[in-house]
């Protein structure tokens, strides 16, 4: 007999919504859907790939946007020398995360608390205002891009081929976090969580466990920014800004830090009540900000964590007769 637990069942809820959201938009014609959802995926990959510094190795990573925009931009500047091909952009996107991550990571990686936190918002500031001078890719106020990325067989030049490329990387993401946390890496990885002093007496090299963590955090973050640049067919200094890491650390708290599938739920509450209350008020950013601390202090494991992880089991026979006879 299967058993199954709420968290379990939850999300698969969650994929099956995902996977039916492009029937449904060309059922209705509602393209718009297809944006929306379509955004969810891509800030829920980029969240999962916090969360893997956040939840299981304990480090706050304040300009994690920084990732998300070198993906985008490396969409942008390709695409403005005149270079379509999406292997080549995420050939960009991947390389130029891998090595600031191991720049950058080498470097913070030797600090924790509250350096960690302000020195991966330096590097990202760094960033967001090197963009913001570059006049020749827009500068401040960014560049639109022409043509989505080409990828031989596909392009990312409408909603419905975004939408199911961003819904195949989140299954793959979530796939290889799954394999990743269960895997000697991953415990170790929380090892260094627990206590890192510990760890390095029992011989493990932890910096290099951490470092590995980051490098492959950047790099999926990198890939979210590849499919956010063809999202919105715009690349812009905001993707670095530290509003954007911010808001990318709130869903995973939202959704429960330390949970696999809780980045992607925290997404969709984030974005879907974003939404919601800009059809309602003007003033929404203050509404979503004292709902979103309401949900947290009622519940700090968030909104997916806070579902139990235990299978539901019904009771054996033994267990509901007692002394053999019908009750």
């Amino acid at each position: 007999m299967f058993t199954l637990s709420p968290r379990t069942l939850a999300a698969a809820a969650l994929l099956l919504l995902f996977a039916l959201v492009p029937v449904y938009a060309q059922w209705q014609g509602e393209p718009f859907l297809l944006a929306l959802f379509g955004r969810v995926l891509v800030y829920g990959i980029a969240a999962l790939a916090l969360n893997l510094l956040l939840g299981y190795g304990g480090m706050v990573s304040f300009g994690h946007a920084l990732y998300l925009g070198l993906g985008a931009y490396s969409v942008g500047v390709l695409s403005h020398y005149g270079i379509e091909s999406g292997w080549w952009h995420l050939a960009g996107a991947i390389g130029a995360c891998a090595v600031v991550g191991i720049v950058s990571g080498y470097v913070v990686m030797r600090t924790n608390g509250i350096a960690f936190i302000m020195i991966t918002l330096a590097f990202a500031q760094m960033f967001y205002f090197l963009a913001t001078g570059l006049e020749g890719f827009g500068g401040d106020d960014g560049m639109s891009l022409f043509a989505g990325s080409d990828f031989g067989l596909f392009r990312l030049d409408t909603p419905l081929a975004l939408y199911c490329t961003a819904f195949g990387v989140l299954l793959l993401v979530l796939w290889l976090m799954h394999r990743l946390i269960h895997a000697p890496f991953g415990m170790a990885l929380r090892g260094c969580q627990a206590n890192e002093r510990r760890m390095r007496a029992l011989g493990f090299p932890t910096l290099r466990y951490r470092l590995a963590a980051y490098v492959i955090s950047a790099v999926i973050c990198g890939v979210a920014g590849v499919l956010l640049a063809n999202l919105t067919m715009y690349v812009s200094p905001s993707y670095l800004a530290w509003t954007t890491s911010g808001e990318l650390i709130v869903m995973v708290a939202l959704g429960g830090i330390g949970t696999l599938f809780g980045p992607v739920a925290g997404a969709l509450a984030f974005l879907l009540l974003e939404e919601g209350l800009k059809l309602i008020t003007e003033h929404w950013m203050l509404v979503m900000g004292l709902l979103i601390v309401g949900v947290v202090l009622a519940s700090r494991r968030g909104v997916y964590g806070s579902l139990s992880a235990a299978p539901w089991r019904l009771p054996s026979k033994a267990a509901r007769h007692p002394t053999g006879e019908p009750q």
